[in-house]
């Protein structure tokens, strides 16, 4: 058997059974066992030349991304992944049968590390470079989901690690922080979270937007990664605005109440609070306005 259906073949039969699917791939739809909580789904499409470039990077590390940034979005939400369906666009090569296999093996690694079997999607080729989608579902533990709007001035606002340069490799290869959220969820209210992956200044402002507040910033406690520092050599930017603006970190940003802080884990850094207006950073003494700056997909 070859072409789709040898590979749907193929897929099939490296697809463990799950106790929550009561159909799976090869069949029209999947089938799932209802849960009792409420239901999240998230989806995002990576494009050769935006989100990697095939030419360049492996693509086990490719499929490997595709999974991992929608687990981001579940634990943004401090939620549990439960099933994941694929669509990949593969370009017309000689080899776009292995590259299927080895996107696959690429989501099953993440997929068998967070326990979501993958429960059909679809496979076509085209004359153009390689696309692929991933909708991922999960499910809100027994405290709810947590959104973006509920951080109050007086908050204050943690990370869970170091941001920027993540262009040099991280992007790829990070660990989405669903355990992290999960038990930062268990203990502590979370008024607002949400992962980076615009940039810092970009996607918390984003939490602001929603909530209807400021925040200041304190740039000596922004956790910097090494790899900002590296960009930052040939850049022509500080290894802070690589921190601020380079995005796809996956880290989150979360805002608790002052009264709370005794219960985030001390790994976590907090890096400002929320205000009732505006949008500061302070280096040294001097507040500046912050822009929220970062990754944008452009529509035009």
């Amino acid at each position: 058997m070859s072409g789709e259906f040898g590979y749907i073949d193929w897929l099939r039969k490296r697809t463990p059974a799950h106790p929550r699917v009561l159909i799976g791939p090869g069949d029209d739809c999947a089938a799932l066992a209802p849960g009792t909580r409420p239901l999240l789904i998230t989806t995002d499409m990576l494009m050769d030349g935006t989100d990697f470039i095939l030419a360049e990077v492996e693509p086990r590390r490719i499929g490997r991304k595709a999974l991992t940034v929608n687990l981001s979005d579940i634990a943004a939400m401090a939620g549990v992944p439960t099933a994941a369906v694929v669509s990949v666009a593969l370009p017309q090569i000689a080899n776009a049968r292995s590259l299927a296999e080895e996107l696959y093996l690429g989501m099953r690694e993440m997929a068998d590390r967070f326990q979501v079997p993958i429960v059909g999607g679809d496979t076509n080729s085209w004359d153009g470079k390689l696309v692929i989608s991933v909708t991922l579902f999960g499910e809100a533990t027994e405290r709810g989901p947590v959104r973006r709007n509920g951080a109050k001035p007086g908050d204050l606002l943690f990370v869970t690690g170091p941001l920027g340069g993540s262009i040099l490799g991280r992007h790829l290869d990070f660990t989405p922080r669903i355990a992290e959220a999960l038990a930062l969820h268990q203990a502590v209210d979370l008024h607002a979270m949400i992962d980076i992956s615009d940039g810092l200044s970009a996607d918390l402002h984003h939490i602001l937007e929603e909530s209807g507040c400021g925040a200041t910033l304190d740039a000596d406690a922004i956790p910097i990664h090494p790899d900002a520092v590296l960009r930052s050599q040939t850049s022509g930017q500080s290894p802070l605005e690589h921190a601020l603006t380079d995005g796809e970190d996956f880290e989150l940003i979360f805002a608790v109440a002052c009264e709370d802080v005794h219960r985030v884990p001390s790994q976590y850094r907090q890096i400002g609070k929320c205000v009732p207006a505006g949008y500061t950073i302070v280096e040294g003494t001097s507040p500046r306005p912050l822009t929220p700056r970062g990754w944008v997909h452009p529509l035009s």
